[in-house]
């Protein structure tokens, strides 16, 4: 069942999906129904879930469920991956690349491969204190806190080396 994703507990666990470029807003509108619809019948063993959803900042989809109201199993996440696939297909983007990471340039996001974000920290272009990405958070907690941070913050200050200002 969907739910307004303020209404999620803290705890509640997220998936983050990472586009490779930017949706436009049609895009978007037809992304959340489609993530609408698949929510309305997205199960656990034939039990509903509490489930919502933020699209941000045209580029990323944050699924969000509910495990105090029912834990996920194994097939509504594997469920969910397929649903994903879907959209990848249907739209033409990359939303599974975890070799990809996103940084922030003023309110401009940036895509590039994880060997390019390293070149860009080489190269000074990108620093400790350059806003990244982290879709490897868990929690709506976590989402709200440490999802968009400095890169010293995040996994991304280990392309820092030692000494991080």
């Amino acid at each position: 069942m969907l739910v307004p994703f303020s209404t999620l507990p803290q705890d509640s666990r997220v998936w983050v999906y990472q586009s490779n470029r930017e949706f436009t807003n049609v895009e978007v509108t037809q992304i959340s129904e489609k993530i609408e619809s698949f929510m309305a019948t997205w199960k656990r063993h034939g039990d509903d879930l509490r489930a919502s959803y933020i699209v941000k900042y045209n580029q990323f989809i944050i699924l969000a469920i509910d495990e105090s109201f029912n834990s996920v199993s194994g097939c509504s996440i594997d469920s969910s991956v397929h649903f994903i696939n879907e959209l990848e297909k249907e739209f033409g983007v990359d939303l599974m690349n975890k070799m990809n990471t996103a940084f922030k340039v003023g309110s401009t996001i940036n895509i590039v491969s994880l060997f390019d974000f390293q070149n860009f920290v080489k190269e000074e272009k990108i620093s400790p204190e350059t806003i990244v990405f982290n879709n490897m958070i868990q929690s709506k907690m976590d989402f709200e806190t440490k999802w968009e941070v400095p890169a010293k913050e995040s996994w991304h200050k280990r392309y820092f080396g030692t000494v991080i200002s």
